[in-house]
């Protein structure tokens, strides 16, 4: 896994727990860096160990710190460091929702190691679409859900994200229903 993520999980618990929480949740993880490095790779069960030493250092599900994750990424992260990426993607969160099975193939030319997700979309209606998520990692369920949460708070569009089936619960990938 990129730095880029493990620095947003960091900036995420720093912003809202502040600095000797997350000191905190590195000496449980177990994770000995002082700085993430965005375009260094990290092994890949350092997320998932910074996550879990989150949420048993304050008391709230991992479910949670991931949906909070999704949404600090983009509203955040990615809004200050990628903008032009997302800009690329679409103005408006209906075009973006579109252009966001392309937005890992431009991404993978910045990050030549990168493992991405695939999503695809069908049912596309005027107010609605439903998005396929690919992905060998699990437990980014919920990453997802804050992104696409977030995108909404990016493009100041409502948004109401429902998980049609889940990968947890059998299916080979998760789906969502997003509303706006």
């Amino acid at each position: 896994m990129y730095g880029m993520v493990n620095r947003g999980i960091e900036e995420l618990i720093t912003a809202e727990y502040g600095p000797e929480v997350w000191a905190d949740v590195k000496v449980s993880a177990a994770v000995d860096v002082d700085i993430f490095i965005s375009n260094e790779d990290y092994p890949e069960e350092m997320t998932p160990a910074l996550v879990l030493a989150s949420s048993k250092r304050l008391g709230v599900p991992e479910e949670e710190i991931m949906r909070k994750f999704g949404i600090h990424w983009v509203t955040q992260t990615a809004a200050r460091d990628y903008r032009d990426m997302l800009s690329a993607c679409g103005t408006s969160l209906r075009e973006f929702l579109c252009n966001l099975p392309q937005l890992h193939q431009r991404i993978s030319l910045l990050f030549p190691h990168l493992d991405p997700p695939t999503f695809r979309w069908s049912e596309l209606r005027e107010r609605s679409l439903h998005l396929h998520y690919h992905s060998r990692r699990s437990g980014y369920t919920h990453f997802v859900e804050g992104l696409l949460l977030g995108l909404g708070l990016y493009f100041r569009q409502p948004v109401r994200v429902s998980m049609v089936a889940l990968k947890s619960a059998g299916s080979d990938h998760d789906e969502f229903l997003v509303e706006w």
